[in-house]
């Protein structure tokens, strides 16, 4: 039996956070710099796609993250916040695809695309398991 996604192009999400030390270039080991590292910036895409969808899966289902390509336009300094926004723009079968933009309180700071898959977790799971055994041999 196929998965039909009940997922409407435009569909999207946000997901925003302050910058703290904690989310900083220096801290998470990606720059020296104290401005939001680029990790965290699609952190925020990841969780703007799934507060899009996830809410519409059917039972026992959620998605993975595939694929990101997005680009780091402008810092944002500790203390400003910054809203991720993720919009459904196409649906194949189980694949997802999401426009994904970011804003600080002054500037577009990020932009791109970002895929998605629907797995049933409990087969999903299955085949972590038999990964693990296998690498255990």
């Amino acid at each position: 039996m196929s998965l039909v996604l009940a997922i409407a192009s435009g569909t999207s999400g946000t997901r925003s956070i302050t910058v703290g030390d904690e989310h900083t270039a220096p801290f998470v080991g990606s720059g020296r710099v104290r401005v939001l590292a680029t990790p965290v910036m699609i952190n925020l895409f990841e969780a703007a796609a799934l507060a899009a969808i996830e809410h519409l899966l059917p039972e026992g289902h959620q998605s993975l993250g595939t694929h990101l390509d997005v680009s780091h336009l402008a810092a944002t300094p500790v203390g400003m916040r910054v809203t991720a926004i993720a919009e459904v723009i196409a649906v194949d079968g189980r694949a997802v695809k999401f426009k994904v933009s970011a804003r600080d309180e002054r500037d577009l700071i990020g932009e791109g695309v970002h895929d998605r898959v629907v797995v049933n977790v409990a087969k999903f799971d299955v085949l972590v398991q038999e990964k693990i055994a296998a690498c255990k041999k």
